[in-house]
């Protein structure tokens, strides 16, 4: 059990991450650990604490799109630490997820798994994370107060400013709130994916295609898109 979140956060940052954002990550990772160390939610909070950085295991060096969503699925073991992902023993997948994979496959064709892990994408380069990175299970949005803004600002900050090419996607109007941070990047804005507005600009958005003509624009190679298969 991790005895504190002020403590855990700022160390649970691999080292790449915090010489790429400056001493203040971990200044601001500290604050929302403590909010949530003071909200006595430890036992109900989501993902587990030792998942709640994972999109950051990824080289920031690497990073060629980031795809930001609003906060982590709030059913129980839902949500994996990567923004939208699930891991491969969920067999009932969110309805985000679901019309995402509807897009993958109108989009580009991609021939899909049974599984929602979308982690093949970070090895590609595609930073998945989410506007606010915990909430409470079964309460969505419960920690969009905490101070997670902050560092998820920080993040697309320093982004925009050590890798311009990569390609900003801004799912919901959550994510879109960092638009005025996203300032030289490429960036693909749509509704988001979820059943209340994915009819409303999300399907047939065709953002997996726009990210590669984005890139390809730029002389860079394309994004594969492609899941992992079942073994």
């Amino acid at each position: 059990m991790i005895a504190s979140l002020e403590g855990f956060l700022p160390s649970a940052l691999p080292r790449a991450w915090h010489a790429w954002l400056g001493p203040s990550a971990s200044d601001m990772l500290r604050a929302v650990g403590q909010q949530l160390d003071e909200r006595d939610e430890e036992t109900s909070i989501t993902p587990r604490a030792e998942h709640i950085l994972r999109a950051f295991e990824m080289s920031p060096d690497s990073i060629s799109a980031v795809i930001v969503g609003q906060d982590p699925y709030p059913a129980y073991s839902m949500a994996s630490g990567l923004a939208f992902s699930v891991n491969k023993h969920v067999t009932t997948l969110p309805g985000s997820l679901r019309n995402i994979r509807q897009e993958l496959a109108d989009d580009v064709g991609i021939q899909l798994p049974h599984h929602g892990d979308l982690s093949a994408w970070a090895t590609q380069g595609v930073l998945l994370v989410n506007r606010h990175l915990t909430t409470v299970v079964g309460k969505p949005g419960a920690h969009a107060k905490v101070g997670w803004s902050h560092f998820t600002d920080l993040v697309v900050r320093t982004i925009a400013t050590k890798r311009p090419d990569t390609v900003a996607v801004l799912w919901g109007k959550q994510a879109q709130t960092l638009l005025p941070l996203c300032t030289g990047m490429p960036t693909i804005c749509s509704a988001h994916p979820s059943p209340l507005s994915a009819h409303r600009g999300f399907l047939g958005s065709k953002p997996f295609s726009q990210v590669n003509s984005l890139r390809a624009q730029r002389g860079l190679p394309p994004i594969d898109w492609s899941l992992e298969t079942e073994a």
